[in-house]
């Protein structure tokens, strides 16, 4: 047994922070330790070193392992381009399209690919954390799972659910997670742990004590609210609740809450900026009076061009540039300042109006460009990486930036991950700062942004060593989960 499914009660409910913590403390302890999730439906990606795409939150929690990420650790990405079409990244490559009605069903393909990267994956790490999708308890999509259960079954792997304490509820959601599976699948059910608690545990013992004579399944532990800790989000509820907002910063930003926004995780390295309050709006007053706006990814730039229009937030955009106020678009948001957009590719809309903020025409291409470009900005070192359809073509006065254009008040780049440059960032915020006429500059000696996630991660792990119960958590991991006569769960797997 080299294995573990960390599952969770709901979405958001902590699943990827407790991975990224048991990554951590695992790696800590000497063990050659890889995450894994089979699949991911999120907006939100990146462009590992060998130019596969995988989820956001796999690759942190590979950093958190201290192993290089890579397509295996998240073989199957559905990138929701509407409600009703997930793109399929698999094997970190473009793959096709799944339709809704097809989610259920018409993923046996996936599930094959998910399957043999997790049996090859294990052969070369000694310990192999998954990580589930939404709840185990999603019966109405059992009979094609091979995130959850379905990969614990598989593999014989013990299953930890997670609950999320904050958002009231969790004992019944616990009982509620394995009342609703059928035998074979509450075997592998190893235990419960609370997530998010705040206040004195010895409240909460009659209930733990209570949910485990119920289940039978022991609480391996109640990890506390860790306040400034957060890990790059790839849940739609987890990005629809982003506030990392810091009170009485001097420059204000705001950052457009498109539908289908991809890669928002752009702006965190903002939001963890001494003296800047970041907030994700869609209201028109607030995109025109905050000091910078940022327009970030998005899976579907047609429609959310005209989502903005049709909000009045074109208006507000084109009011705070004529004043002379900064606007940073990034990718599908850079992409949406150009006078024209020729889309055969994303929307199938053909040449739609752009903005007209930037002297610029972009065109789509079928071929996905994936990479890890570097370049420089006022002499600051940029690292970065790049996911798009679309290219723009600058057809007036414009100043280049990065891979980009920069018009006045305007800048667009379609790199990602720019932000996360200490140097640049602070250099580009203290000129939009000057354009906005708010005297800001960085503080001395603030952290870096990797040496906070860094630290974060190393907080994470902190709190695992000190509330769960570790060596049961290793007795799981070596041995996997046992019935009383002491032998496996499932003997024939």
């Amino acid at each position: 047994m080299n294995g573990l499914l960390i599952a969770g009660t709901t979405s958001d409910a902590g699943k990827s922070l407790v991975t990224a913590g048991v990554c951590r403390w695992l790696a800590r302890q000497g063990v050659r330790v890889a995450p894994f999730k089979a699949q991911n439906m999120s907006n939100n990606s990146m462009v590992c070193a060998d130019g596969a795409e995988i989820g956001r939150a796999q690759w942190l929690q590979a950093r958190a392992a201290g192993v290089e990420p890579e397509a295996a650790m998240n073989p199957v990405l559905l990138k929701p381009g509407s409600d009703h079409r997930s793109h399929v990244i698999a094997l970190g490559k473009p793959f096709g399209t799944l339709e809704a009605g097809e989610y259920a069903t018409g993923r046996a393909g996936l599930a094959r690919i998910a399957f043999d990267t997790f049996a090859e994956l294990r052969t070369r790490f000694d310990v192999v954390v998954c990580e589930g999708a939404g709840s185990p308890a999603e019966i109405n999509l059992r009979a094609g799972d091979y995130v959850n259960m379905g990969l614990a079954r598989r593999f014989d792997l013990p299953v930890l659910v997670v609950g999320d304490i904050d958002r009231g509820g969790v004992l019944a959601a616990m009982y509620g997670t394995q009342a609703l599976l059928d035998k074979e699948d509450q075997a592998l059910i190893a235990g419960w742990i609370v997530n998010k608690f705040r206040g004195d545990v010895g409240l909460l013992r009659p209930g733990l004590d209570r949910i485990e004579e119920l289940t039978g399944r022991p609480v391996l532990g109640v990890l506390p609210w860790l306040d400034g800790v957060w890990i790059d989000s790839e849940d739609a509820l987890a990005a629809a609740g982003w506030t990392r907002e810091q009170r009485g910063g001097t420059l204000k930003v705001a950052v457009v809450r498109f539908p289908r926004a991809s890669n928002a995780t752009d702006v965190d390295a903002l939001a963890a900026e001494p003296g800047v309050t970041v907030q994700l709006t869609a209201e028109p007053d607030v995109v025109r009076t905050s000091d910078i706006v940022v327009l970030p990814g998005s899976r579907a730039t047609v429609d959310d061009l005209g989502w903005l229009r049709s909000r009045g937030l074109a208006e507000a955009l084109s009011r705070r540039v004529g004043e002379g106020r900064p606007v940073l678009g990034i990718c599908g948001g850079y992409q949406m300042l150009a006078r024209e957009i020729r889309d055969d590719v994303e929307s199938g809309a053909g040449a739609v109006r752009g903005l007209g903020l930037l002297p610029t025409t972009v065109s789509f291409s079928p071929e996905k460009v994936l990479g890890r470009p570097v370049g420089a900005w006022r002499g600051h070192e940029v690292e970065a990486y790049e996911i798009h359809h679309g290219s723009a073509v600058a057809q007036g006065e414009a100043e280049p930036f990065l891979d980009g254009w920069r018009a006045g008040p305007v800048w667009g780049t379609t790199w990602h991950g720019t932000l996360d440059n200490d140097g640049f960032r602070r250099a580009w915020l203290a000129e939009a700062a000057a354009q906005a006429g708010v005297a800001w500059s960085p503080s001395p000696g603030a952290p870096g942004f990797a040496a906070l996630r860094e630290s974060m991660l190393d907080r994470l792990a902190d709190a695992v060593e000190e509330h769960l119960d570790t060596r049961a958590l290793m007795r799981l991991i070596e041995s996997g989960v046992t019935r009383a006569n002491g032998e496996p769960a499932h003997p024939d797997r």
